[in-house]
């Protein structure tokens, strides 16, 4: 066979092999031809990619929105179960309320109303307060700024229960201890000597008191103020002004147990004296007072108290009455505010030195 057949033969072959073109009877195509079947592919494609797309989106939609409805329900639960929590909370409060009042003979809570009565009654506008100054005066007080789900309206009315007014036209005095004791003017602060039975004038022995220690505080207060940078910033200029905060601060009891009209006799009636004192200058006077109010007058078992079935003598006075005990000794908290009685005294008598040199305490 020579090399010209064998030539055609495959070539004969190849054109055998070759698949038909759509164009029918064409034996050749153009090149727009081309193109054109190149971008109907292309669309094609892009097309069924599209479609891919837009399914895997549903898909993800649609796990989306099983996913959120599932979350709305836990979050609803965890509403559910805050709410049930705090009502439980407030229950157990309101029933420790219950009983302090019952122990301290105050009475009783008044009934609880209805949540949907409650929030649909407006807050009369004298009882009412800006939202910033309610938050500074419930952190005044030591008292959280507000509570976790607390309209403004529970907060006013939390703020209220704490003072103990039922409005706030017995709104807390500004000064060194914000208190709802109205203070009287600086001269009916003059206490006397014997203290009063009747409710009215233990009323206003307490507005005297707590007006004299404001007075005390407040002044202690703008003497320190008007010291030289140089002082305030020294060593012993810092240790003046803490011990200043901290009678202010361990005073708050005292104020608290005047504004309940709880203090006992045993310590009002040596407070009253100290004052007493203090207010006319005779400090040596006010300090003996606060010595007995401290120390106390009462007898110190020492050693054997009881030997066999014989009493020792004068062994009676070991159990008296409170007259003459040890108040610095009764808790951690009478202990400190009358500590802070005594340094109110070492400010007063610098502040308002005696006429009587002898008058002034070592």
């Amino acid at each position: 066979m020579d090399f010209a057949k064998l030539m055609s033969a495959h070539i004969q072959k190849a054109k055998d092999s070759a698949p038909k073109t759509e164009t029918g009877d064409k034996k050749y195509l153009k090149r727009g031809e081309l193109e054109a079947q190149r971008q109907a592919a292309y669309r094609a494609e892009q097309e069924e990619a599209e479609k891919k797309r837009q399914e895997k989106l549903a898909l993800k939609r649609k796990a989306e929105e099983d996913e959120a409805a599932r979350e709305e329900e836990r979050r609803e639960k965890r509403r559910k179960l805050e709410e049930e929590t705090r009502r439980r909370r407030e229950e157990e409060a309101e029933e420790e309320e219950r009983r302090r009042r019952k122990r301290l003979g105050l009475p009783d809570l008044p009934p609880k109303k209805a949540e949907g009565d409650d929030e649909g009654t407006p807050v009369p506008e004298e009882d009412d307060l800006p939202e910033e100054e309610l938050v500074a005066k419930l952190r005044a007080l030591d008292e959280p700024a507000t509570l976790f789900g607390e309209t403004h309206k529970q907060r006013l009315r939390r703020y209220k229960k704490r003072v103990g007014a039922v409005s706030l036209k017995a709104i807390m005095t500004d000064g060194p201890i914000p208190t709802t004791l109205q203070l009287v003017p600086e001269k009916d602060m003059k206490v006397e000597l014997k203290v009063p039975k009747d409710k009215g004038g233990r009323e206003f022995l307490f507005r005297q008191l707590a007006s004299y220690f404001t007075m005390v505080l407040q002044e202690w207060d703008d003497t320190l103020a008007r010291r030289s940078a140089d002082v305030k910033n020294s060593y012993k200029g810092k240790q003046v002004y803490y011990a200043m905060v901290q009678a202010r601060e361990n005073l708050r009891p005292l104020f608290k147990k005047m504004e309940n009209y709880d203090l006992e006799d045993g310590i009002l009636e040596p407070v009253v004296e100290i004052v007493h004192a203090a207010q006319e200058r005779r400090y040596v006077d006010a300090n003996d007072g606060y010595l007995r109010l401290s120390i106390g007058k009462a007898a110190w078992p020492i050693g054997v108290t009881m030997v066999g079935i014989h009493e020792r003598s004068a062994r009676e006075k070991l159990h008296e009455s409170d007259k003459n005990a040890a108040h610095i000794m009764s808790d951690e908290i009478t202990r400190k505010y009358l500590q802070s009685i005594k340094r109110c005294l070492s400010f007063a008598q610098t502040r308002w030195p005696p006429t009587d040199q002898l008058q002034l305490m070592g």
